[in-house]
């Protein structure tokens, strides 16, 4: 089953996962002993990063090693851009309509 970035960072132990193995590789035990929950539940967590793109899991003699792939997370920063546009977008428009408010009011002569 091939899952989306978004599905991968919507929960918060797989997000620090996702910190954590950004900075170096670690091992599953390593990613495991950084958490109150079992390594089987830190081991689902890896495996829905790993179905989302965002992790690579590779072997290395008797050890499994998880590999950050952070490319994908591009996805989310194009999606949050489009919104980014569209508040800007918003505040500025309020910008502007505060701005005429006070032009108003000082030719009225009022001070609010």
């Amino acid at each position: 089953m091939r899952r989306d970035v978004f599905q991968g960072i919507a929960d918060p132990t797989r997000r620090e996962i996702l910190g954590m193995i950004a900075r170096q590789s670690l091992n599953v035990n390593s990613v495991a002993e950084k958490f109150e929950v079992s390594r089987t539940a830190i081991y689902k967590h890896l495996k829905i990063l790993e179905e989302c793109g965002l992790v690579k899991m590779q072997q290395e003699g008797r050890e499994r090693y998880c590999v950050a792939k952070l490319d994908r997370l591009k996805d989310v920063s194009e999606w949050a851009d489009e919104y980014r546009k569209i508040w800007a977008e918003r505040l500025d428009n309020l910008e502007d309509y505060l701005a005429e408010l006070q032009t108003k009011n000082k030719k009225d002569g009022s001070i609010k």
